[in-house]
This record gives C-alpha cells, sequence and structure tokens, in this order.
C-alpha cells in the first residue's frame, strides 16, 4: 500500500528542522528585562533579538507578556504610553530583527535560484486595520519590500502569513547580482514589524525597491494615536517555501538561549545584573586583571561593560581577547575573588 502524502510540494524543498530563520522567534529568552520597558530607537531592552526602531514625538514601552496564542509561554506586548496623534513625514515606530548575513546563504539570492520566502506569525491588538511586515537586504544592492496585512478583530489572536518572492512586482533585484547577501557575519536583512509609517517611508505593497526608505505602505495604521493602544507578537517563523509549515519550530530553551548569547551574553541571564566572581591577577600596588569567558563564541568582538558591586574596587578598562573572552582591569590592593557583573554585546 502505498503511504499517503501528507505534505505539499511547495515544503519538500524546505528544511523540517532548524527551517527557522529568525532567532528566539517564541519570546522564550529575555536576558536584559521582562517588565515593561520604554522603547528606544535601535536598541534592544527586553526580549532577546528583536529591537525597536522609532522617531515620533510620543513613547512606548515592551514586556513580557503570557498573553499568547497557546496560552503557553511568552509574547512580546507593546503599549503605547504617549500618543502621536498626527505624524510627521519622517516619523516612524516599528519592531525588528536583524538576521546574520552567513545565516541566510540557503536563500541563493543573488542568481536565478533565488527561493521564495514565507513569514507567518501571531498577531493581537486593540486596533484593527491594515499593518506591514518589510524585509530590508541591505548588502549589495539594498532591496526593501513591504507586505500588508490586516488585524481584523480586536483583542484577537490572528495568524498571519505572507510570502515574498524573489521577483515580486515583476522586478529582478534580487534574482540580479546585485542580490547577492554577502557570505560572512554582517546584517544579512533586517524583518521588520511596522507600526506606524509616516510618508516619507510608504512604499508600494509587495513590491522589492530600491528606496531603502519604503518600509510601509499609505494604508498602514498609525498606532502611536492613543495611549490605549497595545501590540502582542508571538511565534514568528521565517522560512523557506511559499507555505507556512502549519506547526511552529519549537526549540528547547537552551539552544535557544545559545543562538541569543552569540549576539548578547551577560553574567546573570536571570537578573542581567549579576554577581559574578572574578580572582584578580594582582599586578602592582593597586591594580590587577580577571578575565570573563562568554558563555558562546559571540558573533564579533563584542563591546564589554563591567559593572562594580563592591566598594574595594573599581574598573578601569576592558581589554577585548577574543569574541569569546575578555579582561577587565580592575583598581584594587589585594588579589581576592571580587564581585562584578558584566554585559557584552555583539549585536548586528
Amino acid at each position: 500500500m502505498a503511504l499517503s502524502k501528507i505534505r505539499s510540494d511547495s515544503m519538500t524543498d524546505a528544511a523540517q528542522s532548524n527551517r527557522n530563520f529568525i532567532i528566539n522567534g517564541d519570546f522564550q529568552v529575555w536576558q536584559r528585562a521582562t517588565a515593561a520597558t520604554a522603547a528606544a530607537n535601535n536598541t534592544y531592552n527586553t526580549v532577546d533579538r528583536f529591537y525597536f526602531l522609532l522617531s515620533n514625538d510620543g513613547a512606548a514601552t515592551s514586556e513580557r507578556s503570557t498573553d499568547t496564542p497557546t496560552g503557553t509561554g511568552y509574547s512580546l506586548l507593546a503599549k503605547c504610553t504617549t500618543a502621536d496623534t498626527s505624524l510627521a513625514a519622517g516619523q516612524y515606530i516599528s519592531i525588528g530583527q536583524s538576521i546574520e548575513a552567513q545565516n541566510l546563504q540557503p536563500l541563493q539570492y543573488g542568481t536565478s535560484s533565488a527561493k521564495t520566502i514565507t513569514l507567518s506569525f501571531f498577531v493581537k491588538s486593540n486596533k484593527t486595520g491594515t499593518y506591514t511586515a518589510t524585509i530590508y537586504k541591505q548588502d549589495n544592492t539594498s532591496a526593501v519590500i513591504p507586505n500588508e496585512y490586516t488585524i481584523n478583530s480586536a483583542n484577537t489572536w490572528e495568524k498571519k502569513t505572507i510570502t515574498i518572492t524573489p521577483t515580486a512586482g515583476s522586478t529582478s533585484l534580487i534574482t540580479a547580482s546585485g542580490g547577492a547577501i554577502a557570505n560572512d557575519n554582517g546584517l544579512g536583512f533586517q524583518v521588520v514589524f511596522g507600526l506606524a509609517w509616516g510618508s516619507t517611508f510608504h512604499g508600494t505593497n509587495n513590491t522589492w525597491s530600491t528606496n531603502g526608505n519604503h518600509y510601509g505602505t499609505s494604508n498602514q495604521v498609525n498606532w502611536m494615536d492613543s495611549t490605549s493602544n497595545n501590540f502582542y507578537l508571538a511565534q514568528v517563523q521565517l522560512e523557506i517555501g511559499d507555505v507556512a509549515n502549519p506547526l511552529f519550530e519549537h526549540e528547547d530553551y537552551g539552544t535557544t538561549l545559545r543562538k541569543c548569547q552569540r549576539y548578547y551574553d551577560q553574567s546573570s541571564v536571570s537578573t542581567g545584573s549579576g554577581p559574578w566572581y572574578f580572582q584578580v591577577a594582582q599586578l602592582g600596588a593597586s591594580y590587577g586583571r580577571s578575565q570573563i569567558d562568554f558563555q558562546v563564541r559571540m558573533r564579533s568582538s563584542p563591546t564589554v561593560t563591567v559593572v562594580n558591586n563592591n566598594s574595594s574596587f573599581s574598573s578601569s578598562g576592558v581589554q577585548l581577547l577574543s569574541p569569546h573572552m575578555a579582561s577587565p582591569y580592575i583598581n584594587s590592593t589585594t588579589a581576592n575573588n571580587h564581585l562584578e557583573s558584566w554585559t557584552a554585546s555583539a549585536e548586528l
């Protein structure tokens, strides 16, 4: 008896494990903070691998929420805390993730074999209407494509699926050589969830463009127009193929944490404030050295910040030894275990 065909042809070419290009798409890892934190432009301040892009006259926060489409796990919750009812042309707010270029090589951008990709996610908001989800590729010839989706019912979890072809809008920006993504540890492209876009950022729906401002469309709602507005995001998945896999690819927590630590690491995952003990090697009458071993090899040599939790010493700088090690200078009169905490950032 022949076995039943259980997957469509459009899914057979895609990997059935490690298929999600988004890291921490189920919002499990929150190394920096879980409580409501003010959003700042191009800043990671709560959930790992997701950041805000914003410039407007209002304000917003992000936080961890247990309100999810499955009733388990976490979602990202954004709240408008200061309204901007009339966006200027150059104002905006969005949530994004930057994906490392070498991780995107299976897409074969820059060739005639460039792959179709599908973005799927759950979304919920009290503010219904048209929103946009955007891919922005910056290597070689930059190319951006905004895609509209609609939140139909207020305060209701809805699954959205957006398929992005290499030639969307009858363009060849992705299939031509300028569409290539470098095989390195730099920025491959951004995935951006728009909440509001001023007119400077209005492009054409589902059309690749070389205009790097075209993150949104003129139909995008102004989510910043009321302090009652909220926005929940959950189970973000980006995969090869023209059909979204119906099952979100859940990873064990340890695997996702290690992926996140490639970009951001710290001495205490649970609180972000340490403490962490270092043995200080005495080098002189009033100074010494300690050593930080990052928990995974980071994407690049990180920016390291040491926080001193002991009044008997201070840190006078950090020497980066490699993407997996750093050595703070410690001002101290004794070679003892001192209490410190640290953060290391190698974000894209």
